[in-house]
């Protein structure tokens, strides 16, 4: 398989200034459904990356103990409850993207919100899931694959769940092999220290050329999950937008490492406007 690089020229081709003329309802709304009684930050810094990625509204469908996190944290965020299907399908139906997993668990009442949210979906709409949810679609025998278009976001140990592959085996050619099983133009995006970028149906895959120890910590994944779907909700679907927020996460947290030992997170969130302008106004 051939490999390409993911890099600052791909980033660059995608964040690009925006026209003068346009409102919030020009870059999309992105709905986060995560955020159990437990894992309640990672909905939220999901949320909060998708906000500050530039979407233009963001809804946490989250258990309600995270509701006054949230609105703390990032007051620009709408809350609902995940196990209110009534205030929850309108949301979905409304949505540009779905990210669906962060923090959300692994009990009856999160494969309930999980199958009622990717149930509802539709070949519009964008849905990256990721954590919990890959969790859940690993252990039915033919996991129910939605009608949208499918971004996966799973780590070594979360993808070998999902494909019987053990971390040794996991070479690009047997990465492929799964991904392509799934259905037309699904995206894996398979997390390690050099995350690669597979496509259902492709003969090569993506590699970003980012990243660094300091963002080996809780909530990394939950935040690359909203850079994702922001970039989706505003740049349209294609791998390379895909590919776009990928370098963007770790580069920011690059930049963060000259004087960090360790990128939270929550930084790498508070930094997404400055460097997206960077990128927006290089020329």
């Amino acid at each position: 398989m051939e490999k390409r690089l993911i890099t600052e020229t791909t980033a660059r081709r995608i964040v690009r200034p925006r026209a003068r003329n346009t409102y919030k309802g020009s870059f999309g709304h992105v709905l986060v459904v995560g955020g159990n009684d437990q894992f309640g930050g990672a909905g939220i810094m999901s949320a909060g990356a998708a906000v500050h990625a530039g979407a233009g509204l963001v809804t946490l469908a989250t258990k309600p103990v995270n509701f006054t996190a949230l609105h703390t944290r990032y007051p620009e965020v709408m809350a609902t409850d995940y196990t209110d299907q009534d205030s929850l399908a309108p949301l979905i139906q409304s949505a540009t993207v779905v990210v669906i997993g962060p923090g959300l668990g692994t009990d009856a009442e999160s494969q309930t919100a999980l199958t009622f949210t990717l149930s509802h979906l539709t070949a519009a709409q964008t849905v990256v899931i990721d954590g919990s949810a890959i969790t859940l679609l690993s252990a039915e025998k033919t996991p129910a694959w939605p009608a949208a278009r499918i971004v996966l976001t799973p780590h070594v140990v979360e993808f070998q769940r999902l494909s019987r592959l053990a971390p040794a085996d996991q070479t690009p050619t047997a990465i492929q092999r799964y991904v392509d099983t799934l259905p037309t133009g699904t995206l894996l995006v398979h997390k390690s220290d050099r995350t690669t970028l597979y496509q259902a149906g492709a003969a090569d895959y993506a590699q970003n050329t980012s990243g660094n120890p300091g963002m080996a910590t809780g909530g990394s994944g939950d935040t690359l999950t909203g850079i994702i779907a922001a970039f989706v909700a505003q740049f349209g679907w294609r791998p390379d937008v895909v590919a776009a927020a990928v370098y963007t996460h770790s580069a920011v947290a690059d930049a963060l490492a000259r004087t960090r030992y360790v990128t939270l997170p929550t930084m790498v969130i508070d930094q997404l406007p400055a460097f997206m302008d960077q990128l927006a106004h290089h020329d």
